[in-house]
């Protein structure tokens, strides 16, 4: 990368930005706007259009006003394809733009941000693109005398509520299939990372993409993210981010239309280290950068590490000094590893966390406290608690920080206990020799993706979802297009 290049674009000014709807840019109703404040240096970036119920509605309005008239459900596969290609196209053209004004706006380190967002936004785009025109209907097995179909139909507007950690990588997820299948969408940015989003939607319409078919509206979830859950016009709801919201967004729907809500609510994945792992440096090395990478902002982080008793003073030690290896600071410099935790809401939460666990008995291995202060920023130096059981809010509840809560166990029954004790289920690792072993822990974890003896870098081509809390459907892979498709037979008397 090019340091230079890197902060030329971090020298340039960025305009107040307004809500995309009907392909236009349109200000707030009321006029309101909201301060962007960079977690670099906790001084303000610019302003967003502050969402009113009314700018909501005008954005579905036009939705689905495109989906009826067909001016992109109606069009042939063929001509859908090329304009999502073209919109992957131009993502990568402007990808270090794109990555750049991102880590201005959520403190994701550059290295990271330049693969993760628009270099995943641009790759899963494409992927739907090829995919969108390989999607065929079913004819059933019936009696010789009747033609029974089964048609794949767009399901009409879809609404996207998407997270400040990824929000280009994130954002793709939802809006690849969602646009592929020819639906109409309606996204609401995170409230503290919308500016790179709310700059790819911009490219779709320089792609082709045309007017309505997206529209997006920045602004508070309580106000615009609520008018998009109870609108009787949304069709089906995808949100990844907070329990908390995931339920009201449930409740939303109740009181609505009974749309279909699908929901990626985080996790606290545990990290299993068995005393066989093949090779226990590199397992530190991949465990550090799994709970770390982003300020440990990753919804399938591995923040519980479990560890085998007979391997846990010496693990404890290889990882510590992987983590201290870890260069935190300016994200926009290439030379570090680790960014800025993305406001300084989280940032609080995370010392609270770290606080409580002391209180409740677990010790600090390395870090604990907010560093860089001088900055303006929000920085947190990498944390290790030990002795951490499975009362403790830190094993049981999820920081989303970069705060690593450690634990031991003696057998492979303990640890699949350990496993398994909190309410949620998004992700797990394994690292262990024993194939047999591994077999039986990933069948026996209750998660969406176990890995073994890696963590993390998992494609497009498979699923990600949840069990338990962690939510429900999935995003990537194929499968994701179930989402955003209804089932139509057609029974044909012949």
């Amino acid at each position: 990368m090019d340091q230079n290049r890197i902060d030329a674009l971090r020298a340039q000014p960025i305009p107040p930005r307004m809500h995309l709807i009907d392909g236009k840019q349109v200000a707030a109703s009321d006029g309101g706007q909201m301060d962007v404040v960079s977690p670099l240096d906790g001084q303000v970036l610019t302003q967003v259009a502050k969402g009113t119920t009314e700018d909501m509605q005008a954005a579905i309005a036009s939705a689905r006003a495109a989906f009826e008239d067909r001016r992109w459900a109606g069009q042939a596969p063929a001509a859908r394809k090329k304009v999502l290609l073209k919109w992957a196209n131009l993502i990568e053209a402007n990808a270090l733009e794109l990555a750049v004004l991102g880590v201005r706006d959520n403190g994701t380190e550059i290295g990271m941000a330049l693969k993760a967002e628009p270099g995943s936004a641009a790759g899963t785009i494409r992927y739907y693109a090829e995919a969108l025109d390989k999607v065929y209907g079913e004819i059933a097995p019936t009696q010789s005398d009747v033609l029974a179909m089964v048609h794949k139909e767009p399901v009409g507007v879809v609404g996207a509520i998407i997270p400040w950690n990824f929000p280009m990588m994130i954002g793709a997820w939802k809006l690849g299939p969602a646009l592929a299948m020819g639906n109409s969408v309606v996204l609401k940015p995170a409230e503290t990372a919308s500016l790179s989003l709310m700059r790819m939607a911009e490219l779709a319409l320089e792609a082709g993409l045309p007017a309505g078919v997206l529209n997006a509206v920045t602004g508070e979830g309580a106000v615009v993210g609520e008018a998009m859950g109870l609108s009787m016009d949304v069709d089906v709801l995808v949100f990844t981010g907070s329990g908390g919201t995931g339920r009201r967004l449930m409740e939303y729907s109740a009181r609505s239309n009974m749309k279909r809500v699908y929901l990626e609510l985080g996790g606290k994945s545990p990290n299993i280290i068995f005393a066989d792992a093949p090779d226990l440096a590199k397992a530190a090395k991949v465990s550090a950068a799994a709970i770390f990478r982003n300020s440990g902002q990753v919804c399938v982080a591995g923040s519980r590490l479990l560890v085998e008793g007979s391997v846990h003073d010496e693990f404890v030690a290889l990882l510590a000094a992987e983590t201290e290896k870890f260069r935190v600071g300016d994200p926009l410099n290439v030379g570090n590893q680790i960014g800025a935790v993305n406001s300084v809401a989280q940032l609080q939460g995370n010392l609270g966390f770290v606080e409580k666990a002391i209180a409740e008995g677990a010790q600090v291995a390395t870090g604990g406290g907010r560093i860089l202060q001088e900055t303006g920023g929000y920085y947190m130096a990498p944390t290790i608690l030990t002795g951490v059981e499975p009362g403790h809010n830190v094993f049981q509840n999820e920081v989303f920080g970069p705060v690593l809560a450690v634990s031991t166990f003696g057998s492979e029954a303990e640890a699949l206990k350990l496993a398994n004790a909190t309410d949620f289920g998004l992700a797990a690792g394994v690292w262990t020799s024993n194939l047999s072993r591994a077999h039986r822990m990933v069948r026996g974890i209750n998660a969406g993706v176990v890995h073994v003896n890696t963590y993390g870098g998992t494609d497009g081509t498979v699923p990600l979802g949840g069990v338990k809390q962690s939510g429900n459907g999935h995003d990537k892979s194929l499968h994701a297009l179930d989402k955003y498709v209804d089932l139509k037979t057609a029974w044909i008397q012949l």
